[in-house]
Order: C-alpha cells, then sequence, then structure tokens
C-alpha cells in the first residue's frame, strides 16, 4: 500500500478534507520543536513524498517546494525552548502541532497526527498514526515541513551563536554538541531541562 493509498482510505470512511501532522525537533538539546499540518489535494500526488528522516537534506529542500506550492492549506509553527522545559517536551509537541493546525487557512474534517497521542485540536476528529510519517502521504508532507523548518531555524541560531556550531549537528546530542557545551556552557537557546544529566555528571 503506498502513502496515498493509505489516505485514499481513510478519506473512503466520508471525511472530505484530511490533514496530515507531524512534528520535529523533540530530541535535540537545543532550539524549539516544530510542527507543520498539511492539506494535500485529492487528485495529484507529489512524487518521491515519504517520512522526512529517510530523504537527504537536498531532497527534503526541493519537496518542502513542491509540497508548499502545492498543499490546499498548510502551516508551521513551533513551541520554544522555554516552552519546552516549562511544559515539558511531549507537551510542548502537542502545542507546536496544535497551533500549527490553528494556523490553516482551511478547516480539515478529520487530523492524521503521527505518533499514539492527540494534540486535541478543538472539534475536529483526529486519529493517530504510529509511524504515521512511513504510512500517510500527509504525515509525511508534514514532516518534511517541520523538518526543513527546524533546521532552518537552527541555521539561523548557529549563526547568533556559531560557538555551538548548530547548523552541523541541529542541536541533536552529539558527541561534537556535548565537547562545545563542555568549552561554552549552555547557550540562551539550550533547553535546561534536556541538560540536567550532563550537568549532574560533570559534578559527579
Amino acid at each position: 500500500m503506498s502513502l496515498y493509498d493509505y489516505d485514499k482510505g481513510i478519506l473512503g470512511q466520508g471525511f472530505t478534507c484530511l490533514c496530515g501532522v507531524d512534528e520535529a525537533g523533540r530530541g535535540p538539546l537545543a532550539g524549539p520543536v516544530f510542527a507543520a499540518a498539511v492539506i494535500l489535494p485529492r487528485d495529484r500526488e507529489i512524487e518521491g513524498l515519504n517520512d522526512s528522516k529517510k530523504l537527504t537534506e537536498k531532497k527534503r529542500e526541493a519537496l518542502y517546494g513542491q509540497i508548499t506550492e502545492l498543499a490546499l492549506a498548510w502551516s508551521v509553527a513551533s513551541a520554544t525552548e522555554t516552552e519546552i522545559d516549562e511544559l515539558n517536551i511531549l507537551q510542548a509537541s502537542l502545542l507546536a502541532m496544535r497551533r500549527a493546525v490553528e494556523g490553516l487557512g482551511k478547516r480539515p474534517d478529520c487530523l492524521l497526527v503521527d505518533g499514539n497521542q492527540d494534540p486535541g485540536a478543538p472539534l475536529v476528529h483526529t486519529i493517530t498514526v504510529v509511524k504515521g510519517d512511513a504510512t500517510s502521504a500527509a504525515i509525511a508532507a508534514a514532516s518534511i515541513l517541520a523538518k526543513v523548518s527546524r533546521d532552518r531555524c537552527l541555521a539561523g541560531l548557529d549563526a547568533l551563536y556559531p560557538d555551538y556550531r548548530f547548523a552541523k549537528h541541529k542541536g541533536y546530542p552529539t558527541k561534537l554538541h556535548y565537547e562545545l557545551l563542555e568549552v561554552h556552557g549552555p547557550s540562551p537557546v539550550h533547553r535546561v531541562s534536556f541538560l540536567k544529566k550532563w550537568q549532574a555528571s560533570r559534578h559527579e
């Protein structure tokens, strides 16, 4: 079954406007978590659409342009590192998803959400899909918009805080990232709650 076949099966249950929702950036030590909501056209398929993690950066960028051009509606939103520290990463991710849905210029009657958590968008039927970005075309499209948007954000943070090399590791907990944290300490865009174990290990 193709990603589009899955979406057609959902539409065959009586829905008329399907919206895929996904997030990017739950694991990094720094920067916001992003989410995207995408309503794809029913009469046209985007070739090469897939889970953003299975695509090269160049391919994601190319698909980002196609998705934003062809989508009936799309929206990207985020939750800040401060909101992540205050709410926890799961709740901040769900908040970013709700913001993305609320930012759509068109109202869907069904949300397909990656994972097993309902973000709680009001007055719309929601179906959670585990590994949805590899199952549904609409979720795959949302995963690409969220991932590209977050990567672009981290490139911007790299310009603001060049000591941390955010453009290289995108904020993820790599060896290089930890080495730079050891030298420079946390930046204003690091997630304090994500650094507690690292900070504790330094004082042992």
